[in-house]
């Protein structure tokens, strides 16, 4: 399995469309920390950490998990209030790049570097690997991102139209 394989296995392709670089406000940060606030204290497991971060939107890998505790100075069985917690999740938003990593796994699957790839191979990384879509929902993301599903994804317009925020009424 080479990179854009792994790559697609992990990253959940339904992302793609609803992947936004606008993340949570502080109240969704605050219902969902309270959720495994499980002591009523204030304060959540350091086990939880990765789960209360990803239920937020963001990937954060059992590594950077690691470094946020260590930079807090949290043992693995601590616990840790919310000014912390915004604080870890600062930083894991910092650093996480969707539009970047998509960008990536679409240049690993472009072997010619031709700067796109054909929509039916798009199609079969999106519905066999990782977080599989239905073909239903790979042609509403075409739909929405104007690939024809014989034809071929410019993929830094595809990941351009893909990481557009949602408009919000």
């Amino acid at each position: 399995m080479d990179y854009h394989d792994l790559f697609f296995s992990f990253f959940s392709p339904s992302t793609l469309v609803h992947y936004l670089p606008v993340f949570p406000l502080p109240v969704e940060f605050k219902e969902c920390f309270s959720l495994y606030d499980k002591k009523r204290k204030g304060k959540i497991e350091a086990k939880d950490l990765i789960t209360v971060m990803r239920c937020l939107g963001t990937s954060p890998t059992f590594g950077e998990i690691d470094r946020h505790l260590q930079v807090h100075k949290i043992e693995k069985k601590g616990e840790l209030d919310f000014s912390t917690f915004l604080t870890m999740m600062h930083r894991q938003i910092q650093q996480e790049d969707p539009k970047a990593e998509i960008l990536e796994a679409m240049r690993m699957t472009d072997k010619q570097k031709k700067g796109y790839i054909l929509a039916s191979e798009l199609r079969a990384k999106l519905t066999k690997l990782g977080e599989k879509l239905t073909d239903k929902e790979v042609d509403e993301l075409f739909r929405e991102a104007n690939v024809k599903s014989n034809g071929n994804v410019h993929y830094e317009e595809f990941t351009r139209m893909v990481t557009l925020p949602s408009v919000d009424y």
